[in-house]
């Protein structure tokens, strides 16, 4: 591919580490990028390694989503399946990173699809991609705030009346009412207390690990129904979806996905880190390694001290009944629960904040119908893309809607989330691919001969996941209202990326400044 016209990379080996020395050099590299820089550069390394925990949020992440595995496997999907999924992510990370290293711009994948990709197709290339990059953002941060939702409502009812009832009902408009709260609060939160946000993250590892341990301790400790032994937790296999054992145990890793599908999300932040294009590949990889062991740390436990998984599977989440039936009281098991809920709206924050920025940099290449808007930074606010969240936060709120006529609602905003992430993230990888790694080869971050490898295993694993997560998580689907209809909201999203397209994108959209 001599004939492809892509952009000299900024981020080359010498000249990069030198220019880089400070937020004023980082703003000179974004100027060679085609941008004026207009974020506050307000993230050190540590920082937005932490923002990149945070997004993940993994105790979090893997207790909403316990149901997948539960059914698809039981303990060997839920610990191998989160084990051979973070390998694969790390692969995917590192991927990522070492495009970012030439490209660090609140673009994303988007920006860096359009600069490796031929001159002939970067602009639907580019396109494609940036639409996928921005359905995925939109609807992981929608995804986290039901979760968030479901969650609270499972926590709430470890207290029960005489009845044995839950004193929650969560009748529909009850949940849908404190999804609304919990997303008024993520945008206020994001928006009011940018400055902040550093310092929120950085807290939230600490509550995390300290969470995990309180958890860890009290559930083995206690253990009132008592403990599986070492060959049941690590090799017991037990199919509930009434799909085959193996294809069960695989559609069971929506589990590990979905909590791990954040992990490009860190790049919309490359124009607020002093240093990006070193700063964020590495907070991407270190990340998915932390994420790795805390993820292990949180889930061992549980699983020892699992109760009968058919009585589980009847949940819509099971993690609140495995920590009351340990602990022995509804007390104990809803403080022990209060650090992942905390967590939990602590990733809904920096989903929120993520999100904003990967609409306001697709909105100022002209690819969002009223980009005008949604390019706008308030600047009373610290810098921060007050449209753009707002336009955010307004799709989240009508796509919750569905709830009302579907209680699988979250399964298709997660895998919806999951399958549009994992396919934009792939994007700039297979472009890069068929460059044959010119442009990569050069980069601050490189993986060198391992570069083929993990690039190969991130698009496997796309390949693999997009169909892999329109699929219902039970067979057969005797009930409409149980169906995923993670495939309908998709093509819903692809009808107006194309259709804008048609309309005013063929011939008005050029793409990122060259």
């Amino acid at each position: 591919m001599a004939d492809i016209d892509i952009k000299k990379p900024v981020t080359t080996n010498g000249d990069v580490s030198r220019a880089e020395s400070g937020e004023h050099n980082a703003d000179q590299l974004l100027v060679s990028l085609g941008y004026t820089p207009e974020l506050s550069r307000n993230r050190s390394t540590l920082q937005v390694a932490f923002m990149s925990f945070v997004l993940a949020s993994i105790p979090y992440g893997l207790a909403t989503t316990m149901y997948y595995p539960l059914v698809g496997g039981g303990p060997v999907n839920i610990i191998w399946g989160w084990v051979a999924v973070s390998l694969i992510i790390i692969c995917v990370a590192a991927s990522l990173g070492e495009i970012t290293s030439v490209y660090p711009t609140a673009g994303g994948v988007y920006y860096q699809t359009f600069m490796l990709a031929s001159p002939q197709w970067r602009r639907l290339a580019a396109w494609t991609c940036g639409w996928l990059y921005v359905v995925g953002n939109v609807t992981i941060t929608l995804a986290v705030n039901f979760g968030t939702t479901l969650f609270l409502v499972g926590c709430v009812n470890v207290f029960e009346t005489a009845d044995g009832e839950g004193v929650l009902a969560g009748e529909p408009y009850q949940v849908f009412l404190i999804f609304l709260g919990l997303t008024f609060l993520c945008n206020a939160v994001s928006s009011l207390g940018n400055k902040w946000l550093p310092i929120l993250d950085t807290f939230a590892i600490f509550w995390t690990f300290a969470g995990v341990l309180a958890i860890m301790v009290c559930v083995l400790a206690i253990a009132k129904e008592g403990r599986h032994d070492a060959k049941w937790v690590f090799g017991h296999f037990e199919a509930n979806s009434g799909w085959t054992p193996g294809w069960s145990f695989v559609v069971g890793l929506l589990h590990a996905a979905y909590a791990t599908s954040s992990t490009g999300m860190i790049i919309s932040m490359c124009e607020e880190v002093q240093q990006p294009a070193t700063q964020v590949p590495k907070a991407m990889v270190l990340t998915v390694c932390l994420n790795t062991i805390a993820g292990l740390m949180f889930m061992i436990p549980l699983v020892f001290v699992l109760p009968d998984i058919q009585d589980l599977i009847l949940l819509a989440q099971p993690v609140p009944a495995i920590v009351k039936a340990a602990i022995g009281n509804s007390g104990g098991a809803f403080g022990l629960l209060i650090p992942l809920l905390v967590l939990a709206m602590i990733c809904g924050i920096g989903c929120t904040t993520a999100t904003s920025r990967c609409i306001y940099a697709f909105a100022r290449d002209g690819a969002i119908p009223g980009s005008k808007w949604w390019k706008v930074i308030d600047h009373r606010l610290d810098d921060v893309p007050l449209n753009a969240m707002m336009l955010s936060m307004v799709v989240q709120i009508i796509l919750g809607v569905i709830y009302f006529g579907s209680s699988a609602a979250f399964n298709a905003f997660s895998g919806v989330g999951v399958i549009a992430l994992t396919a934009s993230y792939a994007a700039p990888i297979v472009v890069s691919m068929l460059n044959g790694r010119q442009t990569v080869n050069t980069a601050s971050f490189c993986l060198g001969k391992f570069g083929w490898f993990c690039n190969i295993v991130s698009v496997c694993w796309s390949l693999l996941a997009i169909p892999l997560f329109c699929m219902p998580t039970t067979v057969p689907v005797v009930d409409p209202t149980t169906m995923n209809y993670a495939s309908v909201v998709f093509v819903g999203f692809t009808a107006i990326s194309a259709g804008w397209y048609v309309a005013w994108g063929r011939k008005n959209y050029v793409g990122p400044p060259k």
